[in-house]
């Protein structure tokens, strides 16, 4: 299981310092959640942080793009060094397959996020583009959200549908109320990497948080 702990609830003058201290703790890659206040109500930061990010560690940064418009920020974040770049079939942007394509382009893996309310089928179109697909189990906006009981029947049905269309390389994520009482259960459904906010970052012991999503000890 791949761990890729979010920032969000870190404090964001000491985003760099975050997430080194979690590499240290034995994450697989850093998770940043990039909001622009108008596709979610709450404005996080740019590429500019994002960039810190990635200089403060040797592992992948996947940047979670919850924005209005993708397809003019992805060069920037490609730019900063984030090695996935995650979009949303639900904001404004008309060529979705376009974007993917552009992004492979920029030398990253390409990821594709959906809401709570999304079918699983906007996967199947672009399933040859796509390396990751973020399976969003709260409502994207904010953190410590209650995860949604349906979210490991959506994931199987993710998993399924990548499957099917001869995918069997991307990853298929989950973010949001991610804890280790529900990991397993994620795990079973098909998910391969956990995107965990306060779970991790807010923990004593952010090593240990890490070691339990992955249904250790």
């Amino acid at each position: 299981m791949v761990i890729a702990p979010s920032l969000l609830g870190c404090d964001h003058g000491r985003l760099a310092e975050a997430a080194a201290s979690m590499e240290r703790a034995g994450a697989d890659w850093i998770h940043l959640d990039v909001m622009d206040g108008v596709f979610v109500p709450v404005l996080t930061f740019g590429a500019g942080t994002a960039g810190s990010v990635c200089r403060a560690v040797s592992i992948p940064v996947d940047a979670h793009l919850m924005v209005e418009r993708p397809s003019v920020l992805v060069e920037q974040f490609a730019a900063a060094g984030c090695r996935c770049i995650t979009v949303h079939p639900e904001s404004s942007e008309k060529h979705l397959d376009r974007l993917l394509a552009r992004i492979r382009e920029l030398g990253c893996l390409a990821g594709l996020a959906l809401n709570p309310a999304t079918s699983p089928e906007s996967v199947r179109w672009v399933a040859s583009r796509l390396d990751l697909v973020l399976v969003m189990a709260v409502n994207p906006g904010y953190g410590g959200q209650e995860f949604i009981a349906s979210t490991p029947g959506k994931v199987r049905e993710v998993r399924g549908i990548l499957e099917s269309c001869g995918n069997r390389s991307a990853f298929v994520s989950v973010d949001g109320g991610v804890t280790g009482s529900n990991a397993g259960l994620l795990a079973e459904a098909g998910a391969d990497m956990l995107a965990s906010g306060t779970y991790v970052t807010g923990s004593a012991d952010p090593a240990r948080a890490i070691a339990s999503l992955r249904g250790r000890p």
